[in-house]
């Protein structure tokens, strides 16, 4: 089973990428589970048709005895569902209820070989300052990581910055980097800047998903491209983004820079008059 970590910038479109690459992944005929690692609880909100997921924290605060079941749901395509949630706002850490998600599905079989899963995704944290978003690589619970970014300028510091914290982690474990996926933002020189940065990191840009207006009459029905008009072009998009991740091998310990080098580099493409 290969169990894989998705970052970004907050707002970069994590959740809804991981959603429409896992429904591609399912029509190749993978079996996947994806952990929300994320308070908000929406990581799991295109494969169930909304927001009726139990958190485990919840289930935890409210029952002595636990199941998988009455957190653990069936989604599109028998994709298995779980959000981890998180404390109520202001007394505790997110990245401790991500920790205490995993170990307790560890600890009820939920990665056993007889559940026969191909695949785990955990749904990063976009705060990367925030401890709760590192705990994934931190506890060896991924070994590989993508990290969506666009052309935008945060999201390229973002990348940078999460990168960083592989080279940590890399250290005293396996976690690697699998390389960049651009969801665009119709930037200027998108593509060739994000390529240009995956080359400075010693990674690859594994895919570049174009802006497509079905993205959010999708979501807007809480269902994945795929589900909602799967012969459309952005669903063949999504294929072949899950495709590319199927047959990846290019697993790298990033060289982050510094800020002024990311931003020499940035400038190369985008000195204006």
């Amino acid at each position: 089973m290969r169990k894989i970590a998705i970052y970004g910038k907050g707002g970069v479109g994590k959740s809804t990428t991981t959603q429409n690459t896992v429904a591609g992944l399912v029509d190749m005929g993978r079996k996947v589970m994806v952990v929300g690692c994320d308070s908000k609880a929406d990581s799991t909100r295109l494969l169930l048709g909304g927001l009726h997921q139990k958190i485990v924290l919840d289930t935890l605060r409210k029952e002595e005895d636990v199941n998988l079941e009455d957190f653990r749901k069936e989604g599109w395509g028998k994709t298995l569902c779980v959000e981890s949630g998180g404390p109520e706002p202001g007394v505790g850490c997110t990245g401790r209820g991500v920790l205490t998600s995993i170990g307790l599905l560890e600890q009820l079989g939920a990665y056993d070989e007889e559940v026969r899963l191909d695949y785990t995704f955990y749904d990063g944290l976009g705060n990367v300052v925030c401890g709760g978003f590192v705990m994934p690589i931190r506890e060896g619970k991924a070994q590989e990581v993508y990290i969506i970014t666009s052309g935008e300028i945060m999201a390229m510091y973002a990348t940078n910055n999460i990168c960083r914290s592989i080279q940590k982690y890399a250290s005293i474990g396996s976690i690697r980097l699998g390389g960049l996926i651009c969801n665009s933002r119709n930037v200027d020189q998108q593509d060739n800047v994000i390529q240009a940065l995956a080359e400075q990191l010693g990674t690859q840009m594994i895919y570049s998903m174009p802006r497509n207006n079905m993205v959010q009459r999708a979501e807007f029905y809480s269902k994945t491209v795929i589900a909602y008009a799967p012969e459309c072009q952005q669903a063949q998009h999504y294929r072949n983004l899950a495709k590319a991740i199927d047959q990846n091998t290019n697993f790298v310990i990033p060289k982050s820079m510094s800020n002024d080098q990311l931003e020499k580099l940035l400038a190369k493409f985008w000195l204006f008059d």
